[in-house]
């Protein structure tokens, strides 16, 4: 895993840079006219880039090589950070170019996933890939404890711009480790003659893949119904913390998300995941409902929320490893890139329109009849109370409820359920830990000067 343990602690490095630098964008734009209003289109700005980007970004992945791919995601950020850097030093940085530097942001991540994601298998043998997903997204867990409170120090001791610098570093540090690691296998798959495909129309084929194949199709259905009401309750969590117990509350709540991740990252390493992807991926969905939603509206007390949330988080990564070594073993090679970007398109697509309904609901329908114990809080009342916050911690449970029915639909299904029989492993491009390469055909092409590279 030497090669896999050196890109991944270069986009781990990466991923806490840029944490940091959102969390100094939050308090730019925060502090040039203090109104929520902009930090939430902030987010927006990062977050809708990304999902309607990585469908083409997919495509593009799958017609270069991987590490160029990654190259193009790291080089991207390290060109946009690095340009808001050099405005800040000659006096010209203003607060609104945050917004197209999120922007621009969102469009470099879209090129991460995919690209990343389907390299893993060129990295490490597939006995090793739930161990490995389960360390990205491990890292992506770390970076949201360590990165903002990175970025809250350097602000407060030394300003944005070095703050920038910080996360220029750390693209170049990946970018390095990119460049410095062999990729197995790494080749373009072409067809002779055959005739090239507009991007747009590749983009569309990840999306008519996944649905082509029974049951990737009923999975990825039910993992975006599941996503849908979980981001629904999820959304409300910040609101309901600051509404009962204030800013100090939903800091430990926020650390508690950090560590769940990072726990469930190490779970998978020793663990390596559930024997039964299908089954272990539909139970950790039913354990993350449950914990993160169910038992997060009915428990009062910052401790209770922490322990059921870390639960919730820890699952979470279980689920998603599991899913993404899904991908990486069942989809061929050369499809890889542009299956990942539609996967990232379906599961993110969903966020702001949960996060568009869910608000509205909780303010005009649910917490006013929480307060005078209408509607539903004749029978939810019990249950969750009517003091501020009630309507909220209904939803939450309501969420939860819809989440678990949904799992368990997809457990009592058998094309998600026996996936991995159903559903047979293709063989890997090559072994990746392969001293040299065995076929007379692939040795030619390493003697050619690795003809299918692209360098950047």
């Amino acid at each position: 895993m030497g090669p896999f343990l050196l890109v991944w602690s270069g986009q781990a490095v990466s991923l806490a840079g840029s944490a940091a630098v959102r969390f100094a964008f939050i308090v730019e734009v925060w502090s040039s006219g203090e109104r929520a209003t902009a930090v939430t289109i902030l987010s927006l700005c990062a977050m809708l880039p990304q999902a309607i980007f990585s469908p083409i970004a997919g495509a593009i992945v799958d017609r270069i090589s991987k590490r160029a791919a990654l190259q193009i995601a790291d080089a991207g950020g390290l060109l946009v950070v690095g340009s808001l850097a050099l405005l800040h030093y000659i006096g010209a940085f203003q607060a609104w170019q945050v917004y197209p530097a999120s922007v621009l942001l969102g469009v470099c991540a879209a090129f991460q996933f995919p690209a990343l994601s389907s390299a893993v298998p060129l990295l490490v043998r597939k006995d090793q890939l739930d161990r490995t997903n389960g360390l990205l997204a491990g890292a992506k867990s770390a970076a949201g404890i360590g990165g903002p409170a990175l970025g809250g120090l350097m602000l407060a001791l030394f300003g944005i711009g070095p703050t920038l610098l910080v996360d220029v570093a750390s693209y170049t540090f990946a970018l390095i480790g990119v460049r410095i690691v062999r990729f197995v296998g790494d080749r373009v798959t072409t067809t002779p003659g055959a005739p090239r495909r507009r991007i747009t129309a590749d983009s569309v084929e990840g999306l008519r893949y996944l649905f082509r194949v029974p049951s990737l199709r009923d999975l990825i259905i039910n993992f975006c119904v599941v996503n849908l009401v979980m981001v629904f309750g999820f959304a409300l969590i910040s609101p309901m913390v600051l509404l009962r117990a204030g800013n100090g509350a939903l800091a430990a709540v926020n650390t508690s998300v950090g560590i769940g991740g990072v726990a469930g990252a190490l779970l998978m390493a020793a663990w390596g995941g559930p024997a039964n992807r299908g089954r272990g991926m539909m139970l950790g969905v039913v354990g993350m409902c449950l914990s993160g939603l169910v038992a997060m509206g009915l428990v009062g007390g910052v401790t209770g929320w922490c322990l059921t949330i870390l639960v919730g988080a820890l699952l979470m990564n279980v689920v998603n490893a599991s899913m993404q070594t899904i991908v990486q073993t069942k989809v061929p090679h050369e499809w890889q890139g542009r299956v990942f970007g539609a996967v990232m398109f379906l599961s993110q697509i969903s966020v702001p329109l949960a996060m568009a309904v869910s608000g509205p609901l909780a303010d005009h329908v649910f917490e006013p009849q929480a307060a005078q114990g209408s509607g539903l809080f004749t029978v939810l009342g019990p249950l969750v109370g009517d003091s501020p916050g009630s309507g909220m911690a209904a939803m939450l449970f309501l969420a939860g409820i819809g989440g678990t029915g949904v799992a368990l639909w997809g457990l009592a299904s058998r094309s998600i359920r026996d996936i991995d029989t159903l559903l047979p492993d293709l063989d890997a491009p090559q072994d990746p830990v392969a001293d040299a390469p065995q076929d007379p055909v692939e040795q030619s092409d390493h003697q050619g000067g690795e003809r299918d590279e692209v360098r950047a």
